[in-house]
């Protein structure tokens, strides 16, 4: 397959998964194995193909390794969710070792934000309309944690455009 072949089918399969992982976590606070699952082997079958070199790949497992392993270190002092851990991970895959630290930094940027939005809406008066809206109810309780998957997708979905996988469309 041709270079922009395979950038257009990297992005049919991560941007549409991205926004989808983050809306529902938004919407449940859980992010499914499955939707992971999926951007894992969608990765394992275009990387090979998109003129990334082993060397590369090595570098991107072992960057979304230890993001793994931070993450769920995070997971452990109960500050992220083991979904949020898994799909961090094989976002860094895909993003890419040159990528990374930009990655973890847009992801804290992100999070801070979406954090002290979120604090602000638990501090209002929900309208009427809104008390009869599971999701809206659970994210304004304040004993909710915070769905760091919308951050996650936020900080993938805003550095992928200068990543390899988009630069063959060029």
């Amino acid at each position: 397959m041709t270079a922009p072949i395979i950038a257009i089918a990297a992005s049919l399969c991560f941007i549409p998964l991205l926004l989808w992982a983050g809306a529902f976590d938004l919407v449940t606070m859980k992010i499914r194995n499955e939707l992971v699952l999926f951007l894992l082997a969608s990765y394992v079958a275009l990387a090979p193909l998109s003129g990334l070199g082993w060397v590369d790949i090595g570098w991107s497992v072992a960057i979304a390794a230890g993001i793994l392993v931070g993450m769920f270190i995070l997971f452990g002092f109960g500050w992220v969710g083991g979904g949020d851990a898994k799909l961090a991970a094989v976002i860094a895959l895909w993003l890419g070792a040159d990528h990374a630290l930009a990655y973890v930094l847009y992801t804290a940027l992100f999070g801070g934000i979406l954090t002290i939005a979120l604090l602000q809406f638990r501090l209002m008066v929900l309208p009427a309309q809104c008390l009869n809206v599971p999701w809206i109810m659970r994210l304004h309780a304040p004993e909710t944690g915070v769905p760091y998957g919308v951050a996650i997708a936020s900080a993938a979905l805003f550095i992928f455009p200068g990543t390899h996988w988009m630069k063959a469309l060029t």
